[in-house]
């Protein structure tokens, strides 16, 4: 059964947001410890000098954090 709410622009941008964060950070995690390439070179710049990996680590929980945030407020409009 498909649902008849459309998705609320406030939802929609946190699961854009959450999907950058955890697919960048995933990306600079697998290039510091694989020599990959950037996937998502721009969040390279997001992440200061030194402290690489501390820093995608922290994009991928914050970005797992964020597509919570926007799940439960997508559950909390719709009963």
């Amino acid at each position: 059964m498909t649902s008849t709410n459309p998705k609320s622009p406030l939802a929609a941008v946190t699961g854009l947001l959450s999907f950058v964060l955890v697919l960048g950070g995933g990306s600079g995690l697998l290039h510091e410890w694989l020599g990959w390439i950037h996937f998502m070179g721009f969040v390279r710049f997001l992440v200061p000098d030194g402290y690489e990996i501390f820093g995608y680590v922290v994009m991928v929980v914050l970005g797992v954090a964020v597509g919570a945030a926007g799940d439960s407020l997508t559950r909390r409009a719709r009963t």
